[in-house]
């Protein structure tokens, strides 16, 4: 994934505006939940005004909204709801750091699902709006990520749902985007141990870019990490009057989670760093080894080389004093390989004594 990948508007544009910034590709798909004590009903919705029914009833409702959504009907959601411009903006604006916004009777969050397929790492931004008897979610996902909580709602005999208030439904949420993490991170965990066997066996350049890759997706995970704890951490405190106190107990459950996920990142970062020392000092010990069979090579032929060339200036004149009498020698050429041979032999010798090889 790329380092900077944010959508935004051009400097100076009004605050507040709805312009769509990337091409819409996928498809708006509108899913409603309306539940109580005794029911559960689910509805298909074609756009924010089929929402308006809904609102002047009793129940608990949780709109769905999946695609990626054009500006029109983000204005329909934004006036049926009474959404802040501001919050739109954000919602058309994907790559925001986690936050929450806490206005006058609504509670606007900005939360970030990590999805990871084995190659690609890919952070999806969930936007949710929190009011008194309704959450309004939008996610740009095609298909429906929370649909394990749906199951849970469905269940009869699960009453939690019912018994609480909307922010219940908050924290099955939060706590659906938080341990999203947990699987992603046991994915790191494996490629790290195929990594680390890769190392000690026989590293390569490929093996170094794969442990590149993993800690840039290790840092781009770290940056909204981090922020989506401070994110939970307010929930935690529940400054709201949204935020019941029967579920705080939940938000500091979903705070623990956070903190572990946390602490595994930095763990799987510590490691990511530590294997590249490994690969640097297995990459030198590799050279080393090389110098060094070479050094031994190169130092047993200097004597043969010595040797040779000696011999191989054939001085030999039959009236001089000072010519070569090995020249004449009948054993002279298997006299010179013995000796070569005995000193490639006493050189092995010597390197063996010496653990050199």
């Amino acid at each position: 994934m790329a380092y900077f990948n944010k959508h935004y508007h051009s400097p100076g544009t009004a605050p507040g505006t709805l312009v769509a910034i990337q091409k819409l590709v996928t498809p708006v798909t509108i899913k409603l939940i309306d539940y109580t004590e005794s029911s559960v009903e689910e509805h298909q919705l074609a756009s924010a005004r089929d929402c308006r029914p809904f609102l002047d009833r009793e129940s608990k409702t949780w709109i769905q909204v999946n695609g990626h959504i054009d500006p029109d009907a983000l204005r329909d959601f934004g006036e049926l709801f009474d959404l802040h411009d501001l919050a739109l903006e954000d919602i058309i604006n994907s790559g925001q750091r986690p936050k929450i916004e806490l206005y006058d009777d609504q509670i606007f969050i900005i939360a970030t699902l990590p999805v990871y397929d084995g190659q690609n790492l890919e952070l999806v931004q969930v936007s949710l709006f929190v009011g008194k008897n309704y959450l309004i979610c939008f996610c740009p996902l095609a298909n429906d990520p929370f649909e394990p909580v749906r199951k849970r709602m469905r269940q009869p005999n699960n009453h939690r749902f019912a018994d609480r208030g909307i922010d219940y439904l908050l924290y099955a949420l939060m706590d659906f985007i938080i341990d999203a993490g947990f699987p992603v991170l046991e994915q790191f965990g494996g490629q790290l141990e195929a990594l680390e066997e890769e190392l000690l066996e026989r590293p390569s350049q490929k093996t170094l870019a794969s442990l590149h890759e993993l800690k840039r997706e290790l840092l781009t995970l770290r940056r909204v990490l981090w922020p989506q704890r401070e994110l939970v951490t307010t929930l935690m405190r529940g400054d709201d009057e949204l935020i019941l106190a029967n579920t705080l107990v939940y938000f500091r459950d979903c705070y623990d989670h956070s903190i572990q996920i946390i602490e595994l990142l930095e763990s799987f970062r510590d490691m990511a760093t530590s294997m590249l020392d490994i690969y640097l000092s297995s990459i030198s010990q590799r050279t080393n080894e090389t110098m060094r069979v070479l050094t031994i090579i190169a130092t047993i032929f200097i004597p043969l080389t010595f040797v040779v060339g000696v011999y191989g200036m054939n001085f030999d004149h039959p009236g001089s004093p000072w010519s070569m009498p090995e020249l004449g020698w009948y054993y002279g050429y298997p006299m010179v390989w013995g000796f070569m041979m005995l000193t490639v032999l006493g050189l092995l010798w010597f390197f063996k004594r010496r653990h050199w090889i």
